[in-house]
């Protein structure tokens, strides 16, 4: 087993990659332009980013299951795992079989049918008029709670009525059926046990269902660059016209995109092995992480950009991972002074428009046992030429 793969000892580790010409992270509060610090004006790419990327490759390249995708809702998911478990399932109504609530659903407004869609307690497929829902009470006050909350006032006036109904009709569902707190801890184990992203990152499992948090080993920071980075907007055409009445007044139309010219990145991650494991009632706890899952990772953050080009983000490229492995559990050193020892220095008022611009600029330790912090030993990925 390599070292950087063991999932018992603890990870700290550095993680470089660049941009050439690309958005590697839009802001979409900004019209989509890369992110960047307000007062620095370093760029910025988060970590829901960078699990994305992660996550598509896992999925679609070594073909393990995640939970956080755009296939199947999240609440489907658990209620499968919910259902798996043979101690609790949730209450299923068809809609369209109760004529009250039919007429409502054929109303042309669609009003009760896009509530029924955005109240993320429950599961509702406007195609079947199907309505999932796992309870977390049997009464009709418990019930509408839930699903109202404090947003019960800003109800519309015409849904009242049909949202009343449908409690009293998820009353009836509900009256045997009964989420135990057993359900909930064995569900929690069985998400973890299926998908790769949860046991990595963990999980907010109350979308619906109140299941409470599963914490991840696996963490990430957002990403800095280096130096400042100068984001640009230039304006784009397209001979492809969107509505047919405006192909007879023009020829093209115009769009923008924001773009990088250059910049090299620094993200910090930490895997904790004490959030790797499961309580089983012995003394050593069972480890919930494989070291294929890690190792997994490793290529995964090596390799995600290949699986992820887009003309949008232009050339990003891994750089280098510098994997701080501790003897330790619980550590051997302080993380931060292990960071200050990958020494990625700026270039000043001279500004880089390529990696070979920072030679010189980026220092590390040798690999191996690393000087001055006993039980800490250095791993640096890719294994190929020309990496710092």
């Amino acid at each position: 087993m390599n070292i950087h793969c063991d999932p018992s000892k603890r990870h700290d580790f550095v993680f470089l990659f660049d941009v050439v010409n690309g958005n590697p992270n839009g802001d979409p509060d900004a019209g989509n332009l890369p992110r960047v610090d307000a007062e620095t004006n370093r760029g910025i790419v988060t970590d829901v980013c960078i699990k994305r990327k992660v996550r598509d490759y896992v999925h679609g390249v070594l073909n393990r299951p995640i939970y956080i995708q755009g296939e199947t809702a999240l609440n489907d998911l658990y209620s499968q795992a919910l259902e798996g478990t043979g101690l609790s399932k949730p209450a299923k109504l068809r809609l369209a079989d109760f004529p009250d609530l039919k007429k409502t659903l054929d109303d042309e407004s669609l009003a009760f049918d896009d509530w029924l869609a955005s109240v993320d307690e429950l599961d509702y497929d406007p195609g079947t008029t199907e309505l999932s829902y796992v309870p977390e009470g049997k009464t009709a006050k418990a019930i509408r709670q839930h699903l109202l909350g404090e947003e019960e006032g800003e109800l519309r006036p015409e849904l009242k009525a049909p949202v009343g109904t449908l409690i009293g009709k998820l009353v009836v569902a509900c009256k045997d059926l009964k989420v135990s707190r057993q359900a909930r801890s064995r569900t929690k184990e069985d998400m973890r046990d299926r998908y790769w992203d949860v046991r990595m990152f963990g999980a907010v499992l109350t979308a619906g269902t109140n299941a409470g948090q599963i914490r991840g080993p696996m963490q990430l920071t957002f990403a800095s660059s280096v130096d400042p980075v100068l984001p640009r907007d230039i304006a784009i055409t397209r001979v492809a016209i969107t509505k047919a009445s405006d192909m007879l007044r023009k020829q093209t139309e115009m769009g923008r995109k924001g773009y990088v010219p250059y910049g090299l990145y620094r993200l910090h991650g930490f895997y904790s092995p004490l959030l790797g494991v499961r309580a089983n009632g012995t003394e050593k706890p069972a480890q919930v992480v494989t070291e294929r899952d890690l190792t997994e990772f490793w290529e995964a953050l090596e390799k995600m950009f290949e699986f992820d080009r887009s003309a949008a983000r232009g050339e990003m490229s891994c750089r280098g991972i510098y994997i701080f492995t501790h003897e330790n559990p619980k550590g051997d050193a302080a993380a931060h002074r292990l960071f200050e020892l990958v020494q990625t220095q700026s270039r000043g008022d001279s500004a880089a428009r390529a990696f070979g611009d920072y030679a010189g600029k980026i220092v590390t330790p040798m690999e191996g046992a690393v000087e001055g912090y006993p039980g800490v030993t250095l791993t640096r990925l890719p294994h190929e030429p020309g990496v710092l």
